[in-house]
């Protein structure tokens, strides 16, 4: 790490509570809007005498997201994040109302693409915490994002928590009007005006320069996070509700619906309590590769529980075993808001918004094929009793060990250009940064040392 002669470390800054409140509002909005018709999408199909493809009305709303997402926030790098969560809501709210109106397939239709179309706040509302935070308290920001506190437990709420989603309230909620009001601050991202400099950002970046070595790490490493995690969700009810005899436990719905509380609650407790602690003390990078290891033993012992149900039934060892996946699928959890860090951290200032659509799209895709294809090995793994019947766990066992020796292998490169530096445009560059004290306007700067054998030359940009 370069040293500047006589700085000291930057105190902690307090964190604008109030706008962060709002922030998690927000996010909030997206899941609710995406899985509130899950209580009913069945009946209002039946209904309306619509044979089939209720799961793909479901998925729409992620495929129409996935295409705007990054659309969405590069607009937020050039006209402020506040225009688009503010049309955000708006789409939400209005794509909800179509929804609940529909009384035809294709209006349905068109009202779940409208609600992807119009909701680009995942990847701003992370652009404005980055905004809203710097490197001294980032980590307590981003451990009370809902995200992470919740993950995917939302997804199918009425099979995940059948007792607390089984009323009509649930139904008729509606978020997105008390949130829009209380907006008292001017979220508008623009670079900075400095005095004259050798190296200036003048606005965001094209996305083809912005796909540099710490960008593309670290979204690839949140993609491989996102698809192991939504592989997880979906695999964890499946194996509880299926029968003993076919490679499950066979538990009840209510019991099934305690287990993912108890998941959810777990993974909340770690990531408000333990996740800032865990960063000041190991590190954003050593929290995100600990969350992943985790996915090796969860995967593990799906199979071991089986054979204990088959054998001995339902006994003490297998609830002490099932308690040991919820606190490791609680520990992978913690990873979201160590690489939501990561990802902030390699975007421009000018971009971030950018960077953040573009990661946020790729998780889209990866959160879209991965329970599809966790159910359909699952299905083959159980028909035909590959390897038993647990094919499906060796092969995202696997898949955790390649993403893993994926996150080896980036830091051994990162660990090379730090050592030898890397050679662009005649100039050798020195990734090694060094974060400066905030400024008065709240950045933190960032220190990059370049050079040749020509010349020296030293320059700060804000994160």
């Amino acid at each position: 790490m370069l040293l500047i002669p006589g700085s000291k470390k930057a105190q902690g800054t307090p964190l604008p509570k109030l706008q962060l409140s709002i922030i998690m509002l927000i996010q909030i909005c997206e899941p609710l809007a995406s899985q509130s018709i899950s209580p009913y999408i069945n009946q209002l199909v039946s209904e309306l005498e619509i044979t089939g493809g209720d799961e793909k009305k479901q998925s729409l709303f992620f495929l129409a997201e996935a295409l705007t997402v990054l659309q969405w926030s590069r607009a937020s790098d050039r006209i402020g994040r506040k225009p688009i969560l503010l049309i955000g809501l708006f789409g939400v709210g209005i794509s909800i109302l179509c929804f609940g109106l529909s009384r035809t397939f294709w209006t349905l239709v068109v009202s779940r693409c409208l609600c992807g179309l119009l909701n680009g706040n995942l990847g701003v509302m992370k652009s404005v915490m980055g905004d809203l935070t710097d490197r001294t308290n980032r980590a307590e920001g981003f451990a009370y994002l809902p995200s992470p506190l919740i993950g995917g437990s939302l997804a199918r709420p009425n099979d995940h928590f059948p007792i607390l989603f089984s009323g009509t309230f649930w139904k008729n909620g509606s978020l997105e009007e008390s949130v829009a009001s209380g907006f008292r601050r001017r979220w508008r991202h623009r670079a900075s005006k400095r005095g004259k400099s050798t190296y200036k950002l003048d606005g965001p970046l094209p996305l083809r320069k912005l796909l540099i070595f710490p960008v593309v790490i670290s979204v690839s490493n949140y993609v491989a996070l996102a698809f192991l995690d939504i592989t997880l969700l979906s695999l964890l009810p499946l194996f509880l509700a299926m029968p003993i005899e076919f490679g499950g436990l066979g538990l009840s719905p209510p019991k099934i619906g305690v287990i993912m509380s108890a998941y959810g609650l777990a993974s909340g407790l770690l990531q408000v309590f333990l996740f800032a602690r865990l960063v000041r003390h190991f590190g954003e990078k050593r929290v995100f590769i600990n969350g992943m290891i985790s996915c090796l033993p969860v995967f593990g012992l799906f199979p071991i529980m089986s054979m204990i149900a088959q054998r001995s039934g339902l006994t003490f060892v297998i609830w002490i075993l099932v308690g040991c996946v919820l606190a490791l699928g609680a520990l992978l959890d913690t990873s979201y808001g160590a690489i939501f860090m990561l990802v902030t951290a390699s975007a421009p200032k000018s971009s971030r918004g950018t960077v953040n659509g573009l990661s946020q799209t790729s998780v889209a895709l990866a959160r879209a094929i991965g329970p599809a294809m966790s159910t359909s090995l699952f299905s083959l793994s159980v028909q035909h009793h590959l390897l038993g019947g647990y094919m499906v766990y060796l092969v995202y066992f696997l898949l955790s060990i390649l993403a893993l020796y994926w996150r080896h292998a980036c830091r051994t490169r990162e660990k090379m250009e730090l050592a030898h530096g890397m050679y662009r445009n005649g100039r050798w560059l020195l990734l090694e940064i060094q974060m400066l004290p905030t400024d008065t306007t709240g950045t933190t700067a960032q220190r990059w040392i370049t050079w040749n054998p020509l010349y020296f030359f030293s320059g700060t940009s804000g994160m």
